[in-house]
């Protein structure tokens, strides 16, 4: 039998329970958030427990950015990467996804937008790669949570993607960007 964790919030006192049980003893904790009580049950019962990282504050994005070329199988190993992996952008970690180079970051943007186009541009005019990921898998979910969430996200992984792609086609910028002023009728 698997660990099942039930957890409640106190009203009164705003604090989180978790309770796990894994069918042989059971373990209650309370913490401050929902996240920290099951986690400390996780941990309580040997398992690596996930703790979502800390709100950023207002004007910094957090976000993972990967090289997959559309065509292309480079690896994590490609050459092409190893400059990167010696100096990665400031606020970006090396990471490989899978078989992918990529990086997890936390940059400054007003939006998330801005700081992945910043980034983009950056590591464009420095090494010569188009990143082309967001590492978002079911491009067809949506959210409406605002510019910096989930659905600001898959934008950002749906232009990422027409960026690439495009000019393969025979499409330039200026293409994208009038197809994208035209189609959602700003001029």
């Amino acid at each position: 039998m698997g660990l099942s964790i039930r957890r409640t919030w106190d009203e009164v006192t705003g604090l989180w329970t978790a309770v796990g049980g894994d069918g042989t003893r059971s373990v209650t904790i309370t913490a401050q958030t929902c996240d920290e009580a099951t986690a400390l049950v996780q941990e309580a019962f040997g398992f690596k427990a996930y703790r979502p990282p800390p709100p950023l504050p207002p004007g910094w994005q957090r976000f993972t950015l990967i090289h997959d070329p559309v065509g292309e199988y480079p690896g994590f190993d490609d050459p092409r990467y190893d400059a990167l992996k010696a100096r990665p952008p400031e606020g970006c970690e090396v990471e490989q996804m899978d078989s992918y180079f990529g990086l997890r970051c936390v940059r400054p943007g007003d939006r998330l937008l801005d700081a992945v186009a910043e980034l983009c541009a950056e590591i464009r005019a420095e090494h010569g790669l188009l990143m082309s990921d967001l590492g978002i898998e079911k491009l067809y979910e949506w959210s409406e949570d605002g510019t910096d969430g989930w659905g600001a996200e898959i934008v950002g992984q749906l232009l990422l993607m027409a960026a690439v792609r495009g000019p393969r086609l025979g499409y330039s910028v200026d293409d994208l960007v009038r197809f994208l002023r035209t189609a959602a009728g700003g001029g």
